[in-house]
């Protein structure tokens, strides 16, 4: 079987960079989707319109949080059971969790509509500003189902051997998304809602690509007639709950992050966390891609037992992981002004802000990827509650405790220091997860 020659290849660092260098790369086309929209929108609109989409932010992620989860947990459920050779039961259980992704997404699109107002009413901004929050997540809400749609056929696409036709899909949307950008706002004069309606358009890409590639049965994965397993449905979300609580967290804690800058600072300080955020989700997209690219590989020989390639693959992740970071602290120190200036021109007071946050924040990247890779090697094992207890930890508890008390010591920079103290806090709980845990796993 083409599926069996695949996974049974050596684990060389060839082989896995031929898994994992599409799904960088797509991952980092990915995170160009809301950078994009920030360029557009800050230059050509403003940075009161930058503010917004950062304000937006947790709403969007509250949004795709149970997708993520499914999405996720799900493929390792189904990459599982490809190592068991149990492959018709799999491809019913796809085809049934896309089914769950779709009316997850009416429901969740429905309920956005009815709660925006008011979550915008309760921040106390300025009617500009708020304007501009409801404008563009309206937009928004109206693609919901194709980019839950997105989230699982990206990943689904990468576990049956497609990772290029993701990248390309990726590809083709993030471009179109830079198109349409500047058509809608500087052509058309659609202001900020041209902007998330161009986003939506690009993410439509893949969901529309998958509904043709899974439909053919030539694809590893393709749909079939589903048969409704509750069991398959609680494995999904228990392995991919970390996914969700990462999700829904960071939603959480973007809202701290702008309620402390708002504070301390003003609209001003939400623009310039909007723009380290860029930089930082830049930067974590490597790691995710990465994890996302060996997830597959790490739940197949899981399901085959294959101990010996688990360990080999594990090993030499660490190694590919602590390059890229090498090379992300360096590129995030040697550019900080430069990626700031895209943003926000030297003589806007959002400059010097973001400046200076970015220098600190880049600290951060010395642990983000190890953390990130600790919490997906962990839900490609089937163990979905030692993946969330790193992830809940990491976005979350860590998060909270730094934000509240680092900031009441040191002011703004507090607010900065906040994400690198609460990634290495971070590091040191995955550190010890990995080192429990690998005897059961024989990694």
């Amino acid at each position: 079987m083409e599926n069996k020659n695949v996974y049974e290849k050596p684990v060389t660092l060839k082989n896995i960079l031929k898994f994992a260098v599409p799904t960088i790369a797509m991952t980092v086309f990915m995170s160009f989707y809301t950078m994009v929209d920030g360029l557009f929108v800050s230059n050509l609109i403003g940075t009161d319109a930058l503010s917004a989409i950062n304000l937006t932010a947790p709403v969007i992620q509250l949004v795709t949080a149970v997708s993520t989860m499914l999405a996720t947990g799900g493929s390792a459920v189904i990459m599982k059971k490809m190592g068991e050779q149990k492959t018709e039961e799999a491809k019913q259980d796809f085809t049934f969790l896309i089914l769950v992704n779709v009316v997850v997404g009416i429901v969740m699109c429905g309920a956005g509509y009815v709660a925006m107002e008011h979550i915008f009413a309760g921040m106390n901004l300025s009617a500009v500003v708020e304007g501009y929050c409801v404008e563009y997540l309206s937009r928004y809400l109206v693609f919901t189902v194709p980019i839950l749609l997105m989230n699982n056929f990206t990943l689904y696409m990468i576990a049956s051997e497609k990772a290029t036709l993701s990248l390309i899909c990726s590809v083709t949307g993030g471009v179109l998304n830079m198109v349409l950008d500047y058509v809608f706002i500087a052509g058309f004069s659609m202001g900020i809602s041209g902007a998330a309606v161009a986003t939506g358009l690009g993410y439509s890409v893949t969901a529309i690509a998958g509904l043709f590639v899974f439909s053919r049965k030539k694809s590893l994965l393709h749909f079939t007639k589903p048969v409704c397993r509750f069991k398959v449905l609680a494995g999904a979300a228990t392995n991919g709950c970390s996914e969700m609580a990462t999700a829904l967290v960071t939603g959480i804690i973007t809202m701290m992050f702008n309620w402390t800058m708002l504070h301390y600072v003003g609209e001003d300080g939400v623009a310039a966390v909007t723009i380290i955020m860029y930089v930082l989700m830049f930067a974590s997209s490597l790691y995710t891609g990465y994890s996302y690219g060996v997830a597959p590989m790490l739940s197949y020989y899981y399901g085959e037992q294959n101990h010996q390639k688990l360990k080999k693959l594990v090993s030499m992740s660490l190694k590919v992981i602590a390059s890229i970071c090498l090379v992300t602290v360096a590129a995030s120190f040697m550019l900080t002004r430069p990626l700031v200036s895209v943003f926000a021109r030297p003589d806007n007071p959002v400059h010097e802000l973001a400046v200076t946050g970015n220098q600190i924040c880049t600290v951060a990247l010395f642990f983000i990827g190890f953390n990130i890779f600790a919490s997906g090697m962990f839900t490609a094992l089937s163990n979905g509650i030692v993946s969330a207890v790193l992830a809940f930890s990491r976005s979350f508890v860590f998060m909270l405790m730094t934000m509240i008390a680092l900031p009441l010591l040191l002011g703004v920079n507090g607010i900065w220091l906040a994400t690198p103290a609460a990634e290495l806090m971070a590091l040191m709980l995955s550190a010890f997860m990995f080192l429990k845990y690998r005897k059961r796993y024989g990694y």
